[in-house]
């Protein structure tokens, strides 16, 4: 099977939607020998910020001379990027390899993606894994593991649909990942701090609670150093923030941030003047999104992400008129990228993967 073959195949699977529940992988990964069992996890769940902490773990841990596997999502650059060790992706050949043996097994495109990555580091034989939770944590299909190091980050209402429509709600599904007699490192969450004090004593597991420095890139960086102090270890900690997390390319501000915190930390980075390409999935709080960072757009131009679960331009269009005077639609987003004057794209991840990408080919 080639590696185009297999990448077809896998991402077949997205029709199959997002399936919350923990019986198909842990049957796929019983057939696997549960490997997820065979190396120390860093599992990190919460709204924002889980990928950026999930890299600077990951990176200080490379450093500091172990094998470490990583597992983020969504991808940006590549698609084999949600699967590394040591910063290097998964080969093409190995991926492939991995998707002919197990595809047929039922199994969403999320939930098969998450095997291979658990076989693939055991194979790998990695010292360490930090897992990104894909959605929640609770039921969410990375959240099989015996042991770990539990990571939770900056929370606030996002997937409400699936996950519940209050902070408390999001929090029960986050704290799902946190094990017994464990080790709990918690971002500065005051709303629902007082929950995972509770949970963390009912489970006879250790929290550390992170001091706020009321800055999201400070509070992010304490978070990532207290799992590395937690390990024992005294090393360097450097801030490493993925692709499309308020990246400059060209001259162009892209987030692929989608919910109220992500709006509010993207303030940081712009003016009450920009010109913005906007698309949004319809499952998020658009509304609120849009009403944080669409007051300081002089034009919004509404556009329609590749995905299905996406808010078509015309009905983000008529949310984004109540905080801008200057909206627009356009069904080609290059087009709009090239046609105007724009110095921002955010939104949704998908929507920014695909401009970024037009930027730097262009």
């Amino acid at each position: 099977m080639t590696y185009n073959d297999a990448l077809n195949i896998i991402k077949h699977k997205q029709s199959l939607g997002i399936k919350p529940g923990l019986s198909r992988i842990k049957a796929l990964l019983e057939i696997m020998g549960n490997p997820q069992n065979e190396y120390k996890i860093i599992h990190i769940a919460g709204t924002n910020g889980k990928g950026t902490i999930a890299n600077t773990i990951a990176n200080a841990l490379s450093k500091s001379g172990y094998k470490v596997g990583l597992f983020t999502s969504p991808w940006i650059i590549d698609y084999r990027e949600q699967i590394q060790i040591n910063n290097e992706f998964i080969s093409r050949e190995c991926l492939a390899d991995y998707i002919e043996k197990y595809y047929e097994y039922d199994a969403t495109e999320f939930e098969m993606l998450t095997a291979i990555m658990y076989k693939y580091f055991a194979d790998s034989n990695v010292d360490y894994a930090v897992v990104e939770c894909g959605m929640g944590g609770l039921e969410d299909s990375t959240n099989v593991e015996r042991d770990n190091i539990s990571v939770i980050t900056s929370i606030s209402l996002d997937h409400t649909n699936f996950l519940g429509n209050t902070v408390t709600d999001i929090a029960r599904h986050k704290a799902g990942i946190i094990r017994d007699n464990s080790l709990c490192v918690l971002y500065p969450n005051a709303e629902v701090e007082k929950y995972f004090e509770d949970v963390c004593r009912q489970k006879n597991t250790s929290l550390i609670k992170v001091r706020d420095q009321e800055n999201y890139k400070l509070n992010n960086l304490n978070t990532a150093m207290q799992v590395i102090i937690s390990l024992g270890f005294d090393c360097q900690v450097d801030l490493v923030i993925p692709c499309c997390r308020c990246e400059n390319v060209n001259g162009i501000i892209l987030d692929g941030g989608h919910n109220t915190s992500a709006g509010k930390a993207l303030l940081n980075s712009i003016n009450h003047s920009e010109i913005a390409i906007i698309g949004m999935l319809k499952d998020k709080d658009v509304d609120s999104y849009l009403s944080i960072v669409a007051p300081r757009c002089k034009k919004i131009i509404a556009v329609t992400p590749d995905n299905p679960r996406a808010m078509s331009a015309d009905d983000l269009a008529k949310i984004a008129e109540k905080y801008c005077n200057d909206v627009c639609v356009c069904d080609d987003i290059e087009k709009a990228l090239t046609d105007n004057n724009i110095t921002l794209v955010c939104g949704s991840f998908f929507l920014t993967r695909q401009l970024r990408k037009f930027l730097i080919n262009n």
